[in-house]
């Protein structure tokens, strides 16, 4: 391995830890005004979103570079979004309280990606070939 590829390995992991960092304290912040499910919720929803974008934009405009996508999703949206914390809040409430929470944070987050998708094609400038 060259000393080039080690300078290259190092930059990934700048990048990740860089938008690690943003995206857990993104999260905290989003705790502080929605505690509990509620911020959860939201941040697994915009999380969705955020990565279905990312990815849906790097098939359809490449308006983001791997570099950037590579801080934004692999960086900040894995330390922004949390399925342990999803998982361990909605098996701390009620059963029926738990299964609204799944039920509305898959459905969300699936909209959300759907969403980052349309808003992909709109950069792009028209629809899906």
């Amino acid at each position: 391995m060259s000393v080039r590829d080690r300078l290259a390995d190092i930059d990934v992991v700048v990048l990740v830890v860089i938008g690690g960092f943003l995206g857990a304290n993104a999260r905290y912040g989003i705790g502080l005004f929605y505690p509990g499910l509620a911020g959860t919720f939201v941040t697994n929803v915009t999380g969705s979103f955020v990565l279905g974008f990312v990815v849906y934009e790097a098939m359809y405009t490449d308006y983001l570079t791997d570099r950037g996508r590579l801080l934004v999703s692999t960086g900040f949206i894995s330390s922004y979004t949390t399925y342990s914390t999803f998982a361990y809040e909605t098996a701390s409430v009620e059963p029926l309280l738990g299964l609204l929470n799944v039920t509305a944070s898959y459905s969300f987050g699936f909209a959300g990606v759907v969403l980052g998708r349309w808003v992909a094609l709109r950069i792009r400038g028209g629809s899906r070939d």
